[in-house]
């Protein structure tokens, strides 16, 4: 069952579907400058290429990244359907 709402984070995204980065739940800010930096903020396209052992491959922006499973589920996503939740 496909998920769109506020609950849904970048670990339980299907592979080769674009996304669109909702929230960064972190408390660290470190982190979340870290992601930030990757172009991995609120609106920003996603797209998960390849689910692997203890994480995920990612695509954002021209760049791929490995990123482990804490990380993916740190970061919350909604699909073209819920698109609309992010901007307001």
């Amino acid at each position: 069952m496909e998920r769109y709402g506020a609950d849904m984070s970048l670990a339980d995204a299907k592979v080769g579907e674009e996304y669109f980065v909702k929230d960064i739940i972190a408390e660290d800010e470190e982190l979340r400058s870290f992601l930030f930096s990757l172009g991995c903020y609120s609106g920003e396209p996603i797209t998960v290429i390849s689910h692997i052992r203890g994480g995920c491959v990612v695509s954002v922006k021209d760049a791929r990244y490995n990123m482990d499973r804490g990380l993916a589920q740190a970061i919350m996503i909604a699909g073209n359907r819920s698109l609309s939740m992010i901007d307001g």
